[in-house]
């Protein structure tokens, strides 16, 4: 089984491309930083730094929502491949496809991100959200919830 689950935080926004054709599909690439459980003595290094891919319609999602510092989950899959640089020379490749990711942590819990929330322009702006940040819940839903 070829399992990977993470959590960490965009080192940058993620570059996002679409394929040719008809049928265009979203290529988002980014890297997470990873922090390491254990620090070795003399290691300064606390943080792994994975490329992460996601196709699709996650693709689309870390395009429109994730930005550089947002700390996520991901889960998905190790891919290895190789390829032969203009040297001539082999460069072998890691990444992880991301199969789902999520949000680690509300907009606010991370601190300043130097503006760069989650949320696009289209969203909802934080005035219209109750005191404790959770957007206010409209009368007469309760007919409408599954559970009571």
């Amino acid at each position: 089984m070829n399992k990977v689950i993470l959590m960490g935080r965009l080192t940058r926004d993620p570059e996002v491309r679409y394929s040719q054709g008809d049928q265009a599909t979203a290529v988002a690439r980014y890297t997470l930083a990873v922090d390491r459980r254990f620090k070795r003595d003399g290691d300064q290094q606390t943080a792994d730094f994975i490329q992460c891919v996601a196709f699709g319609r996650t693709g689309e999602f870390a395009e429109r929502y994730l930005r550089k510092g947002t700390k996520i989950a991901v889960t998905g899959r190790i891919q290895t491949g190789s390829y032969t640089n203009r040297e001539g020379q082999r460069v072998y490749t890691t990444e992880v496809v991301v199969e789902d990711h999520e949000f680690a942590e509300s907009r606010n819990a991370g601190g300043d991100n130097s503006g760069s929330g989650y949320a696009p322009a289209d969203r909802p702006s934080p005035g219209s959200a109750a005191g404790d940040g959770f957007m206010n819940i409209p009368d007469g839903i309760d007919e409408e919830l599954p559970f009571s």
